[in-house]
């Protein structure tokens, strides 16, 4: 199996599934709110060499379908154990979750211990992402909060894809400029597709309430963990440079970390890595530290 797309039936939906590689030790690697797998290429084209390496697009991103069923992180860990049933998966897996993805890592590994040999958080939302709306952040709340976002996402999924087109303009970053050309397609595509807003506005409004049922579920199995933290001071530099305030910068940047720093104490077995310079986008910015971070908790059962 060199590189497979594919669709499977879960929970009575389409899902799109990516797959790389056919030997060693699977791993599954879960994007953050509104990302496509296609943004990991480069780490999944190094991984693949000597891995299998698995993820998809929850329902709503990229060709996955949604219905009206609530997007929250119980509904994507019942999503993913389904999906390694269908892939005929026995063994435990190596989980990466990147932002959102890593929050609903983070629910899977309590509810499923025995299915996870070992875990790696990029950037990953804290279970305790509620804090950062005690912030005193005037300039950054501005236009960014989860109900500025609900609203906005919920006006995109009622449009059709044309007019979306016209109204967000869909571009690309420098660094996914570099993606072959047929994923730069798909990265467009993924922007403009209604249900992609209609995901996000579900994934919105419940990951406050989930982050609160996490941390109530039973303690994290004591297996190999590394969490890995955008660079603080980088995203300053370049919060200055779009204009904000450096004081509410430095203020929640500051609290991210720690927020972050906290996921370290979920196990005994875990260690803390600052990819530096590297924005929350860390799988296009370092992808380098993720590949040498999983291949670490790889070597542990190799």
């Amino acid at each position: 199996m060199s590189k497979i797309r594919q669709f499977l039936i879960i929970n009575q939906k389409k899902i799109e599934i990516l797959q790389k590689g056919e030997a060693g030790t699977p791993i599954i690697i879960l994007t953050g709110m509104g990302c496509s797998f296609d943004e990991w290429y480069e780490v999944t084209e190094s991984l693949s060499k000597s891995n299998r390496v698995i993820m998809f697009h929850r329902p709503g991103l990229g060709a996955s379908e949604i219905r009206n069923d609530v997007r929250n992180t119980q509904t994507v860990v019942n999503e993913l154990c389904e999906m390694v049933q269908l892939l005929k998966i026995s063994e435990p897996v190596i989980l990466v979750g990147h932002s959102y993805g890593g929050l609903c890592v983070q629910h899977f590994v309590k509810e499923y211990p025995k299915k996870v040999a070992g875990i790696v958080l990029v950037d990953s939302t804290s279970v305790d992402l509620k804090d950062l709306d005690d912030l005193d952040l005037p300039v950054l709340n501005e236009g960014s909060t989860d109900e500025f976002w609900m609203e906005k996402c919920h006006a995109y999924s009622q449009m059709k894809s044309v007019e979306l087109s016209e109204v967000i303009k869909p571009t690309l970053t420098e660094k996914q400029k570099l993606l072959p050309n047929d994923i730069q397609q798909r990265l467009i595509n993924f922007q403009v597709n209604p249900s992609l807003y209609k995901a996000m506005h579900s994934e919105i409004s419940n990951w406050k309430n989930d982050g609160d049922i996490i941390k109530n579920l039973i303690c994290y199995p004591d297996i190999p963990l590394i969490v890995i933290c955008r660079d603080k001071e980088h995203n300053i530099q370049l919060g200055t440079m779009d204009g904000l305030p450096e004081s509410e910068l430095r203020l929640f940047e500051e609290t991210w970390q720690e927020l972050i720093m906290n996921q370290v104490k979920l196990t005994s077995n875990s260690k803390f890595i600052i990819a530096k310079k590297a924005s929350h986008s860390i799988h296009m910015d370092r992808p380098d530290i993720i590949v040498q971070s999983i291949k670490e908790i790889n070597s542990i059962f190799n």
